[in-house]
């Protein structure tokens, strides 16, 4: 895959996030990876050490808050920006066109693992179905309406409990952050093959 950034727009690219304000390195981690929609997450390992090149070059100063460091653009980081606006909205587009490709890549190998967890949920819901046959096969007359009802229950019972443990999920998790599109796309795709599979297995 290629490179996320080219060479030389990521601190470029750090410069214009600190024009806000200032920031610790957490900060533009986070803010990096909203940017792509959670498809792309840099590395402290990749962040850190372009700040302190930037730093030594006199761009950003560091500045303590408490126990972390923040990092704010000096006046020559500012006529740094000022001077490469242009370069600038060339990494905007390019992130955009990053974000697109991330985001494909993203939803080829989603199709993928649910081509083979549909033939899974199949293979499931046959072996199953045989069983319950066998077992109303096996009782005497005019029990099996009542194991039906029994399966039925129980199929509403793991709807019900699915149901209630992914929205929990989503919960925890929207407290900390909004929910990206990627995980959105996720859950549709995964939900419609899901379903697909069910349909499927009850009309078979």
């Amino acid at each position: 895959m290629p490179p996320v950034f080219a060479h030389g727009a990521l601190r470029l690219y750090l410069l214009a996030l600190l024009e806000s304000g200032p920031k610790h390195g957490y900060e533009l981690i986070k803010a990096l990876k909203d940017r792509f929609g959670g498809t792309y997450s840099p590395s402290a390992g990749t962040i850190y050490p372009r700040l302190g090149k930037l730093e030594e070059e006199g761009l950003v100063a560091t500045e303590s808050a408490g126990r972390r460091t923040n990092y704010r653009i000096t006046a020559a980081g500012l006529a740094e920006l000022d001077r490469r606006r242009d370069e600038l909205a060339g990494v905007e587009n390019d992130i955009s066109a990053s974000v697109r490709r991330l985001a494909d890549d993203l939803r080829e190998d989603i199709r993928s693992n649910m081509r083979g967890l549909r033939a899974d949920l199949a293979a499931t819901a046959e072996a199953a179905r045989a069983t319950t046959l066998a077992a109303d096969f096996r009782l005497p007359g005019g029990r099996g309406p009542v194991v039906g009802q029994r399966s039925l229950k129980e199929a509403e019972m793991m709807l019900q409990e699915f149901r209630d443990d992914v929205r929990t999920e989503l919960r925890l998790a929207a407290r900390t952050q909004p929910l990206s599109p990627v995980t959105l796309e996720t859950m549709r795709t995964v939900l419609e093959q899901a379903r697909i599979a069910i349909r499927n297995s009850l009309h078979s």
